[in-house]
């Protein structure tokens, strides 16, 4: 009797041991991937699923977006600025007999893609383009991953650069050419506008010289300018026209 227990009780614990090891839940967002004797057999789950032990092995796959960092990476820009860019990506597994057969780690994989697409992508653009067209460098980043990745059964929906970063020399000297750069403007606005100023000066001459009235108007506001003011020093203006008179008149008499 004590015989026939322990046997019944082996066999018990073996039962319970099998039963354990052949069933599998799966939950909603996992996926399990069998293989029968080594090979591919399907794509299993989510739910409950009984394997057989020694004989079926799963691997289980996680189909949620998984948000990675992208270490910084330095980027030499196409005018030669040093720079340290790291960025953060978006991807998920919409097949995952691809990400378990076709790669060895899907994960690493991508992050090691992305940052090596990184450094390729950015570097075929300059300084001002890395700080100002983000969203256009986004896109295009994306799209090279995603067109990669694919065949792994991984599908990158969203890359996010997070920091440009600038050697503090090479901000310096960015510095100093916008500085200098504000300055060429500054002297550029200056010219044009003494330019605008001798035209109108030119065009008023040449209407004051046409008109004789108008020169005697711009007289007599001179006048008045003078009256209003407070030096005490007056630089009283003489018409050309009446000392062209007198000159006339004294030659005539001469």
């Amino acid at each position: 009797m004590i015989i026939n227990a322990i046997i019944a009780a082996a066999i018990a614990a073996l039962v319970i041991a099998f039963l354990a090891s052949a069933i599998n839940i799966l939950r909603e967002y996992e996926r399990g991937v069998v293989f029968t004797l080594g090979r591919f057999t399907g794509v299993k789950g989510p739910g409950f699923l009984i394997l057989i032990p020694v004989v079926q092995q799963m691997v289980r796959v996680d189909i949620r977006t998984i948000t990675q960092d992208v270490p910084s990476q330095d980027v030499i820009s196409q005018d030669n600025v040093s720079v340290k860019v790291n960025a953060v990506i978006y991807f998920r597994v919409v097949n995952a007999e691809y990400a378990i057969n076709q790669v060895e780690d899907f994960q690493r994989a991508t992050s090691e893609l992305a940052q090596t697409t990184l450094r390729s992508v950015l570097g075929k653009h300059d300084l001002d383009e890395m700080l100002s067209q983000r969203d256009k460098l986004n896109r295009d980043i994306q799209e090279i991953l995603d067109s990669q990745t694919d065949k792994w059964g991984i599908k990158v929906a969203n890359v996010e650069i997070k920091h440009v970063d600038i050697d503090e020399s090479m901000v310096r000297a960015i510095a100093k050419q916008a500085e200098a750069e504000r300055v060429r403007r500054a002297k550029i606005i200056n010219a044009e506008g003494e330019q605008q100023a001798a035209q109108k000066l030119v065009e008023a001459a040449q209407v004051l010289g046409q008109e004789p009235q108008a020169m005697q108007l711009r007289y007599l506001a001179s006048l008045q300018d003078i009256a209003g003011d407070k030096s005490s020093t007056i630089v009283f203006p003489f018409p050309i026209d009446v000392l062209k008179g007198l000159v006339a008149k004294t030659q005539a008499e001469g």
